[in-house]
């Protein structure tokens, strides 16, 4: 697999999708960290055939971090953006966002 802490998009670029959930799990981790929790779906395979679908994976996100207190939802997503910057252009082409502090993600029905 590629280096997750590559600073450039050519690990995503030309990375599996699995290996892509690995690397954005690494790239997340990295610059949100403390992560509480982080779960990383592919949802690629619902997209085939979608006019953008070859241009890289489709990913959820749902990331629990104490970096969210404070932020609205717009600043916790340009967060996530801004760790992803590079492999959002070389590798994802689509990635949805659910970002909570550990606080609210305690308070959350089970």
């Amino acid at each position: 697999m590629t280096n997750p802490t590559s600073t450039t998009g050519d690990a995503f670029l030309h990375a599996t999708t699995a290996e892509r959930a690995e690397l954005i799990e690494a790239r997340l981790t990295a610059a949100l960290a403390p992560v509480a929790s982080i779960h990383i779906s592919d949802d690629s395979a619902q997209h085939a055939g979608h006019a953008g679908a070859s241009a890289g994976g489709h990913f959820s996100v749902t990331i629990v971090a104490a970096a969210f207190a404070g932020k609205a939802r717009v600043a916790r997503h340009r967060l996530v953006y801004d760790a992803l910057a590079d492999a959002m252009q070389r590798g994802i082409h689509a990635l949805a966002i659910t970002a909570y502090t550990p606080e609210e993600f305690a308070l959350l029905p089970r």
